[in-house]
C-alpha cells in the first residue's frame, strides 16, 4: 500500500504508528545484579583539595570530616555485562552543637558521580565501586551449557576486588572495562 495522495496520508500514518509499536522484542534481558558487602567511596575535602578513598561495610558508618556515610546496599553487574554499580546510602552531617542532621538519603551511581553524588559546601562524596560479592555469578562453561555452582564469599581470593578478577575464563578486556 502506497500513500501518494493526501487523502491516504492519515491511514498510512496510522499504519506506520501501529507497526512501530509492534516492533521486535528487546535484544537483551535484564541481567542479575550482584549483591556486595562493601561500598567504596571517594570524597573531596574542598578546603584542602584532598581526595580520599574509603571503604565501608554495609550497615556500618564511616566518617569523613563532619560527614557520616552509611551504605545499606551495594549492587554491581557481572564482568561480562555493561558496568552499573549502585548503592543506597544515608549521609549525616555533625552540626557545631554536636547533633546530627540527615543531608542525603538516596541512590548513588558509580557511572554518574557528578549527577548522583553528594555535593556539600565543604565535602563531595561519590560511589566509586562495590567489593566483596556475596556470591559469584553463574557463568556458562564453554561448549557444555552447564553452569558452575555459585561460590561462597570465602571462595574468592583475598586480593580480588571484582567478580572474576582472578578468573582466566573472563577475558582481560572485560575485566578492564569493569574496573573503570
Amino acid at each position: 500500500m502506497q500513500c501518494r495522495t493526501r487523502r491516504f496520508l492519515a491511514p498510512c500514518a496510522g499504519l506506520l504508528l501501529v507497526s512501530g509499536m509492534i516492533g521486535p522484542a528487546p535484544l537483551h534481558a535484564e541481567t542479575e545484579r550482584i549483591e556486595n558487602q562493601l561500598a567504596v567511596f571517594s570524597a573531596l575535602d574542598k578546603v584542602t583539595a584532598h581526595i580520599s578513598t574509603f571503604k565501608v561495610e554495609l550497615g556500618q558508618t564511616a566518617t569523613f570530616g563532619a560527614l557520616k556515610v552509611t551504605p545499606h546496599t551495594c549492587y554491581s553487574r557481572p564482568p561480562t555485562e555493561e558496568p552499573k554499580t549502585t548503592t543506597f546510602v544515608d549521609v549525616d552531617e555533625t552540626q557545631l552543637d554536636g547533633s546530627e542532621k540527615r543531608i542525603f538519603t538516596g541512590w548513588m551511581f558509580a557511572e554518574s558521580p557528578g549527577i548522583y553524588g553528594l555535593e556539600h559546601p565543604t565535602f563531595d562524596v561519590w560511589l566509586k565501586e562495590c567489593e566483596r560479592p556475596l556470591r559469584a555469578t553463574a557463568e556458562r562453561a564453554p561448549n557444555t551449557g552447564e553452569s558452575p555452582a555459585a561460590a561462597t564469599p570465602g571462595d574468592a581470593a583475598a586480593g580480588d576486588s571484582q567478580p572474576g578478577a582472578g578468573d582466566d575464563s573472563v577475558p582481560q578486556e572485560l575485566r578492564r572495562r569493569v574496573r573503570r
